[in-house]
């Protein structure tokens, strides 16, 4: 039985206000995480929830992934950036063009993620968070196709996307260059599997198509595991 995405995870100095901030931006709900952390519920059950995890480890460079947030007209973006800078989040400076409609924000703990204009076509109907953009390479965007059994929405000049049969938030990678890995992640998937489940067959099944496992579990029954572009990712056992 194949995993579904449980929670995006993101390593956090101060969790408990990096969900305050994500959960007034985004209007969703503050929640306890299953593991005593911090966390923000999505408004579809369906979806996937946003964990907040402590950590100490100091960001080095850009984050491998971003958040991408829709605007229904220019006013709804503006009013999305001004909440931003309202409730702590800046400006920041990545390379992006005067001419580029999007707008490059960070959040309090330093997270990159954009603001992107009304009328964008390619996250039409996605939703607030109409994509996880990432840095990888078309291996990672099959593997995860295959992982999630999601399906390719997007599949051109080594760039890839997928998105859940049932739509919502697209998961994209921008092809090489790749920049190099520099330390742990700061955002990651955590997979879970329903409770009758046979999570070492999941596993398993896992591996085959290319990841790698870490040795041992952490204390909330979850594995650590990294997938083609070395990126962390857990599983969770059913409880």
């Amino acid at each position: 039985m194949t995993s579904h995405l449980f929670a995006i995870c993101f390593n956090a100095t101060r969790p408990a206000d990096l969900a305050r901030f994500w959960s007034g931006l985004l209007g969703w709900e503050q929640a306890d995480g299953p593991d005593g952390d911090s966390a923000i519920l999505p408004p579809d059950p369906a979806g996937f929830r946003v964990r907040f995890l402590p950590s100490q480890e100091p960001k080095i460079g850009q984050n491998r992934a971003h958040f991408d947030l829709t605007s229904t007209s220019p006013e709804h973006q503006q009013r999305t950036v001004a909440r931003a800078l309202e409730l702590g989040g800046k400006h920041i400076d990545v390379g992006q063009l005067p001419e580029e409609g999007h707008v490059v924000l960070a959040d309090p703990d330093g997270n990159e993620f954009c603001v992107i204009e009304a009328g964008n076509r390619f996250l039409a109907g996605t939703g607030v968070i109409g994509a996880l953009a990432g840095d990888g390479t078309q291996e990672v965007g099959y593997f995860w196709s295959a992982a999630l059994d999601w399906p390719l929405v997007w599949d051109q000049d080594q760039e890839t996307a997928i998105q859940s049969p049932d739509g919502g938030t697209k998961l994209t990678w921008g092809g090489p260059p790749v920049a190099p890995k520099t330390g742990t992640n700061r955002l990651s998937f955590e997979l879970a599997l329903p409770a009758d489940a046979d999570w070492e067959a999941e596993v398993d099944r896992l591996i085959a198509l290319g990841a790698k496992r870490a040795s041992g579990e952490d204390d909330g029954g979850r594995l650590l595991m990294f997938d083609p572009d070395d990126n962390e990712f857990h599983i969770r056992k059913p409880r």
